[in-house]
This record gives C-alpha cells, structure tokens and sequence, in this order.
C-alpha cells in the first residue's frame, strides 16, 4: 500500500488540540501520454526515479498517498492524494512535479481542492465525530472511492432538525459497514463542488452495499451530482510508473 512519507507529514500537518486549524486537501489525477511507453526503457527508469524522488521529497512536509487507476478509468492512471496547511505547499509540489522530464508526458484530467472543519451536523450518535473531520487520519486502507458532492438549494432551505435528522440515517446506515471509512472534506468557495469524499476500504462489495443502500435514503432526493467517481487502488508511485511501463 502506499505509504510515501504518511507518519512524518500526517504528524506534522497535525493541528494543536488548542488549535482551530484546518488541512488543505488536493486530489490530483494524472494520465500519462501512452507515447513515454515508446521511450527506450533506461529513459523511462530515469524518468520514473526523477518523478519519485520529487513526490518523497515533498512528502516530508505534506501528507502523501498514491493510488493506481491504471484499467479502472478510461482517462486517468493514477492518483496523489496531498494533504497539507498552505496552499503554496500544494503549488510548490505541483510545480516540481512539472519541472521534472516525465511531466512532458503527464496531464491533468481531474483536480480537486477542499478543505477540513468540523462537521455541521454534530452527531449525538458519534462523539467522536467533530474531532475525526479536523484533520484527516489514513486508514491505510487497500481501496479509495473519491467522487465531489453537490446538494441541491433545496437541502439548504430545509430547518436544520429536518437535516440533522436524514444525516443521522446516513450515520446509522453507514454503521452497518464499518469495513468502509469516510473523509468528508470541504470545497465551498474553493473549487467547483461543495463537498469532498474520500472512502477507504479493503472490500470493494461493502463500499458498493454501502451505496445502494445510501441510495435509498431520504436524504437523496437533495443530491445535485455525485460524479465523476474514482475507485482507487492504494500503490507506492514506484510500482504504478512501472506497472505502466517505466
């Protein structure tokens, strides 16, 4: 699984429990050119180290996971998961990434960009659920599903008693699988959608029950879009670039 520079950099992004500090969270998806695979293969060994040893350099201050989609989404290979307290961090990283031979190669289909807090619906059935959504804890799990979220102006007009009460079905309903575990993050104002989520699993059939189910709750007459969505398989970025032919 993919563990590039994770206890260092989730420690030190981290807040202090005095602290209302949140994390900015990017989800980076890249396509590599199928023409790098023409290179000559010492080429592509080089260039694939370059790009690795850019991403651990980075991973000593942000939190980094990577994650192959290589046959699991037409216009994707591969995802970085970053997680870090300043946006230059996410820039200077993105930045080096460029500077290196292989980004000739690489684009950018998919970014997203959001942000942790607090949930607004504290739940009574989860005390610990306002300190999980200040900074986000990998699970390490083998598979993530990340897709933006988009509710409808109608959710918003709601009492909030009426939304407390669908978000404490989805709570209940995602207590049956306890197998699957959510990141909720934020994007209102930052990026195209309102929301971030990120599930982490090791059974892809529980994530797939998990969202049948979801399906039905009162709660999703109020969602707007729920795509494009991603399932991820946890791998170091060496074994990815190699798996597509460096």
């Amino acid at each position: 699984m993919a563990t590039t520079g994770v206890t260092q950099a989730a420690e030190a992004n981290r807040p202090s429990a005095a602290a209302d500090t949140r994390q900015l969270v990017g989800f980076s998806f890249y396509r590599l050119d199928p023409a790098w695979r023409r290179l000559p293969r010492a080429t592509r060994r080089r260039q694939a180290a370059e790009l690795c040893q850019v991403v651990s350099a980075h991973a000593k201050e942000l939190m980094v996971l990577t994650y192959s989609l290589l046959g699991l989404k037409a216009d994707v290979d591969f995802l970085i998961w970053r997680v870090g307290r300043r946006l230059e961090q996410l820039q200077a990283m993105s930045g080096a990434v460029l500077q290196t031979a292989i980004a000739g190669y690489l684009s950018m289909p998919y970014a997203f960009l959001s942000m942790t807090k607090r949930s607004t619906y504290v739940d009574k059935l989860d005390p610990d659920h306002p300190d999980r959504r200040r900074f986000i804890t990998p699970f390490h799990s083998t598979y993530l599903f990340v897709y933006p979220f988009v509710k409808t102006w109608e959710w918003y007009a709601l009492p909030l008693e009426q939304r407390q009460a669908m978000m404490d079905e989805h709570i209940i309903l995602g207590n049956k699988y306890p197998s699957v575990r959510i990141h909720t993050t934020y994007s209102f104002g930052l990026d195209d959608a309102e929301f971030m989520l990120a599930f982490e699993s090791d059974s892809p059939q529980d994530f797939l029950d998990l969202v049948m189910e979801m399906r039905e709750s009162k709660g999703r007459r109020y969602t707007l879009s729920d795509t494009p969505i991603f399932t991820c398989v946890a791998k170091p970025l060496p074994d990815i670039l190699k798996a597509l032919g460096g």
